[in-house]
């Protein structure tokens, strides 16, 4: 008898650390940038063609805030841009704004922009293929407090070719859109004490892709050392 009991425990362990592990990997796997950007670009895309705000804009933002969909805020409040505002949240207390669902968040995000004087210019100004600009524009808003928030959002764009899914330009304007392409990459100064990993942390990119950018194949740095982000 009790060697029966043994093996139903050991079986019933078992069963349940199997569970338990797939249930942590389809967690994972859910919460990765790639499965975000799957699950959301087709909001982003249907705000853009309405409103003309970049689609790359949209979700880099969305992905930044959120930490693409994994963060307290996004995960109890379905707010996934950082907004702040009541909520009627029992599981967190939060300055953050509630929504009903992510969608809802996302329309939020666009009326947010509209609304405020320093970003409902932007709507005018620049095109949906302009991302730079908007980042730009949205940064010189207030939207973000942290110097580096702009080459974050940036370089998420960059490396995941968010700008694929905006609209592009054709005929002059197309030209315009290469021109603009081709400014000069944004340089950091090496300073005592840096390290491509803090570098790496600081600007939302990473040691390999600064090391691929400057032709680097080790990491040492040396004060006053220019390195493309």
């Amino acid at each position: 008898m009790k060697k029966k009991r043994k093996t139903f425990l050991i079986n019933l362990f078992l069963a349940i650390g199997l569970v338990g592990g797939t249930a942590a990997r389809t967690l994972a796997q859910e919460h990765t940038p790639h499965a975000y950007i799957e699950q959301y670009k087709e909001v982003a895309v249907q705000y853009m063609e309405q409103y003309g705000c970049p689609a790359s804009i949209i979700l880099a933002i969305a992905i930044h805030e959120s930490a693409y969909g994994s963060s307290r805020i996004a995960r109890h409040l379905n707010n996934h841009f950082g907004i702040k505002g009541p909520n009627n949240s029992k599981v967190i207390r939060s300055a953050y704004k509630g929504y009903a669902s992510v969608e809802e968040s996302y329309a939020d995000f666009i009326d947010f922009l509209r609304r405020r004087k320093s970003t409902e210019q932007l709507f005018e100004q620049y095109q949906p293929y302009e991302y730079r600009k908007w980042v730009q524009g949205i940064a010189r808003s207030g939207y973000a407090h942290s110097p580096s928030w702009s080459s974050k959002v940036i370089g998420i764009i960059r490396k995941y070719s968010l700008n694929e899914l905006d609209i592009q330009p054709e005929g002059d304007e197309a030209i315009a859109s290469l021109n603009e392409s081709d400014v000069p990459e944004e340089r950091y100064t090496v300073k005592q004490g840096d390290t491509l990993y803090d570098i790496a942390r600081k600007y939302g990119t990473t040691v390999q892709e600064l090391q691929r950018n400057n032709g680097l194949t080790h990491s040492r740095l040396r004060i006053g050392q220019q390195l493309i982000l």
